[in-house]
């Protein structure tokens, strides 16, 4: 480890210690911005800043870890650089780390569960459920008995009695969302959970599950080639004191310009079947980003971090959760949280990329039947 990674790696550790002192992480504590920031030391320098995830949850660093891809769906992972990402996570200070029990068919807590065996106190885990895989496909289930068997089976994986942020991963029409999230509330209410989320709603359904519970969280996909959210949902989540939590804000790794086309990715790569990805699509969509590779090289940093600084000027409330396995990758998604843009680089970025822009939709038609729009 060179003398630079040594410092941020040390300054994360200082960092995890400060907070656990204060049972930010663990208890979520109530506090203002102007209370937390009497109650923390300054921030290290190379480590993130500091967000409150939901109205009264715990504060985490800007940027967290997507878990996903740790046991399935970008090809096959490699156990020896998922260890030394989620090394790389802790020494660096990152909490939030965010898994579903339908990645690997609950694999995936079985490994965070694992990992975090004698430092739970260290993260603040968050997992969805909702999404039931069977042999020929997968469906969506709300109902309030299934929330609380599915609850159950992901503290089992997980090793924990109680999870700290617990989403519904998509949401079913043919249940009331008040019956789903009545469910949820009785799990805060048995401690099996501490803040509930939900994943991919509609700004009408979040109002009407926040009327029965406080919504700590909300998981949508945005980024440069997904900035529809900007219209309603992320000022909504502003307004109810949610935090936002953005997935795939890399565009599944395109917007830092390191995956092949469709035709070029493995049979178990999820993204061979995304349209974004299609011959045709795919290069048109390279094309911005290779301009977008120029900005980050004149700013002198990835394009990956430059797309995730430019996530988090869009609001303090803003959690992105980039996925990777690779600790030289999270290096630089953690890199955002300090890079400040000014107005005039905000503003050709967006010039670049406006609403719209990407060539291909983010989901297959199937998929996308399932994401309230």
């Amino acid at each position: 480890m060179n003398e630079e990674m040594k410092h941020v790696a040390d300054a994360g550790r200082r960092r995890l210690l400060q907070l656990s002192a204060l049972g930010l992480l663990s208890q979520g504590l109530a506090l203002s911005p102007a209370q937390a920031a009497a109650a923390l030391p300054a921030t290290p320098a190379g480590t993130s800043p500091l967000r409150r995830l939901g109205a009264s949850g715990p504060l985490v660093p800007a940027v967290g870890l997507g878990c996903m891809g740790m046991s399935e769906f970008y090809g096959a992972p490699d156990a020896r650089a998922v260890q030394r990402t989620l090394d790389a996570a802790l020494e660096r200070g990152v909490m939030l780390l965010d898994s579903a029990d339908m990645y690997g068919s609950g694999a995936n807590e079985q490994l965070l569960g694992q990992y975090l065996r004698g430092r739970r106190s260290h993260a603040v885990v968050a997992t969805k459920f909702g999404i039931v895989r069977e042999q020929k496909g997968w469906h969506v289930n709300n109902t309030p008995a299934y929330v609380k068997a599915a609850c159950e089976a992901s503290l089992r994986r997980l090793g924990t009695d109680c999870i700290d942020v617990y989403y519904a991963h998509r949401i079913d029409p043919q249940h009331p969302v008040e019956d789903m999230i009545g469910a949820m509330a009785d799990l805060v209410r048995a401690g099996k959970v501490r803040a509930i989320g939900l994943s991919e709603a509609a700004p009408a359904t979040i109002r009407r599950a926040h009327a029965v519970h406080p919504i700590a969280a909300v998981e949508t996909e945005y980024s440069l080639f997904s900035r529809e959210p900007e219209r309603e949902l992320i000022p909504l989540c502003a307004e109810i004191g949610a935090a936002f939590v953005p997935y795939a804000p890399l565009s599944r790794g395109m917007l830092g310009g390191q995956v092949a086309p469709a035709n070029a990715l493995g049979a178990d790569d999820f993204r061979k079947n995304l349209p974004r990805f299609q011959p045709g699509n795919f290069q048109r969509n390279q094309a911005i980003v290779a301009e977008f590779a120029e900005m980050a090289q004149r700013r002198q940093c990835s394009s990956a971090t430059l797309a995730l600084a430019w996530l988090l000027g869009k609001g303090q409330h803003l959690i992105p959760i980039p996925g990777t396995r690779n600790a030289a990758h999270l290096a630089e998604n953690m890199a955002a949280a300090t890079l400040q843009l000014s107005g005039e680089e905000r503003a050709a970025i967006e010039r670049l990329f406006p609403v719209g822009v990407a060539h291909g939709k983010r989901y297959t038609d199937k998929e996308l039947k399932t994401v309230e729009l």
